[in-house]
């Protein structure tokens, strides 16, 4: 009879300790979505884009913002150009355009979306340490694919 007791009693710390775990649940469905969009600036045009791995527990895993544009007659992306892009030189935070942009990913993943994020009207924001510059088709792209990854 003590066995017993003591195996009820055991089965119900388990269930106790074990059903209260926390269960992380996101906002969207699983899967790699896609969005862009295309912006104006300099005299040229430049289509900034998103993608989002959202896993299966609705959660998003991983982002990844890239801008394709043309420079010298060749199309490329600003993620491809690395330091070469040379902003680091004009940019208020010291940092290169893919240093700013890995930051956003980030803070994305970290916030599980863009809610936290706010633009003014230059297109830039003071959400995220480290980021001066101008956002809005970054934004844009990724909000694009988080409406198509909503549940």
């Amino acid at each position: 009879m003590k066995k017993l007791g003591f195996l009820i009693a055991i089965t119900i710390c388990l269930f106790v300790f074990t059903g209260c775990e926390k269960v992380n649940v996101g906002n969207y469905k699983e899967g790699t979505y896609y969005g862009t969009f295309t912006d104006t600036y300099g005299g040229s045009n430049a289509t900034a884009s998103a993608v989002v791995y959202v896993d299966k527990e609705g959660l998003i895993k991983s982002v990844f913002l890239d801008t394709v544009y043309e420079k010298d007659g060749v199309l490329t992306t600003k993620k491809t150009l690395g330091d070469k892009y040379n902003m680091k030189q004009a940019s208020e935070a010291k940092k290169e355009w893919y240093e700013q942009v890995n930051l956003l990913e980030a803070k994305v993943i970290e916030n599980q979306g863009l809610s936290f994020l706010t633009l003014n009207d230059e297109g830039k924001t003071d959400t995220i340490a480290g980021v001066t510059m101008k956002i809005d088709a970054l934004y844009k792209a990724l909000e694009s694919a988080l409406n198509e990854a909503k549940n």
